[in-house]
Order: C-alpha cells, then structure tokens, then sequence
C-alpha cells in the first residue's frame, strides 16, 4: 500500500483498489457537488490511484497533529471530524458517504488539524501523495482537474469556516 493508513489504525482491513468497489464508489462520489463535472470514465480512472480499508466503529482512522501524505473518501459508514481544545473534543463535522478529507497534510505535508474517528463500521478510499504525483504523471489531465476540485472544496470550507455566504453558482469550477 502507498499510504500510512492502514498503519495508523491498527485494525484497519486492506480490501484492494477502489477499482474493485468501481460502482460503489463511483455511485457515492456522483452524489457530491464537487464530484459532479467527473465522468464516469474519469472516477474509474481515479478509483485506480486509490486504495480502500474496512475499518471498525470507533477507530480513529486519522490523528490530530500527524504528520499526513493522504486524503480518504468516505465509501461506506459514517464518521466525524473531531477537533480538540483544551482537552475538550468537539464535533466539527459530521462525514457521510461521498465525503472526502484529509486533503489539506496531504497536498502541504503539514500535520493533521483534526482527528477522523468512524462513528460506525465503514469503508474509505485512499489516495497517497505519491499516488496523485503518479495520477499527474500518468493523466494529466485527470491529474489537474482533481487538484482544482480540491481547490474549489478547500475555498468552499473555508468561506463556511469564515462564515462567508457562497455565491449563488457552484463553488467548484467545470475543468477542461
């Protein structure tokens, strides 16, 4: 496998490539705005770059102030992002189905600002680092495409963060 994930959580279970799981995951992720200008050729062609782990309910499958080289992709169950201050842990959001994070330490190799613990049994897709280099390599287009959907995501969640209104159009932006 090309990332830390499943060393981080012990008991998570390798399943294989997303590839394996292509209509699962291809269905959650068409469900996400931000998902929506991918065809279903290019989410089998990213489901390639992308390792997926069974993990149990209550793991903590990412750790607040880790070092990270991965984003994950909620396929099955639910979890939480869940923040601590003050030795206080604090919901900071609620992931479904379709839901991807850990993007920020993946693209700056920056530690981890939360913790992502499952809040039943579930599922994730797993991109590395090194596997987007190789997407990029290997699909440019593709590649780039994926970047700027991580980059209209990331504007998305901090103008919610900054409590900024969206504009009325999609906040992702149609790639070529």
């Amino acid at each position: 496998m090309s990332s830390n994930f499943d060393q981080l959580s012990p008991d998570a279970q390798a399943l294989g490539t997303a590839r394996d799981f292509a209509d699962e995951f291809i269905d959650v992720l068409k469900k996400q705005r931000a998902m929506q200008h991918f065809s279903r050729q290019e989410l089998t062609l990213l489901a390639e770059y992308m390792d997926c782990f069974g993990v149990r309910r209550n793991s903590t499958v990412i750790h607040e102030g880790d070092e990270g080289d991965f984003l994950a992709i909620l396929v099955t169950g639910a979890a939480q992002i869940v923040k601590t201050r003050d030795g206080r842990d604090t919901v900071v959001r609620e992931l479904t189905p379709g839901e991807l994070f850990g993007e920020m330490s993946m693209i700056d190799g920056e530690r981890r600002v939360a913790n992502c613990i499952t809040s039943e049994p579930s599922d994730f897709a797993v991109l590395s680092h090194q596997n987007l280099n190789n997407m990029l390599a290997d699909h440019p287009r593709l590649g780039n495409k994926f970047l700027l959907m991580l980059l209209g995501l990331t504007a998305a969640r901090l103008r919610q963060a900054l409590h900024v209104e969206p504009p009325l159009q999609s906040t992702v932006i149609p790639c070529i």
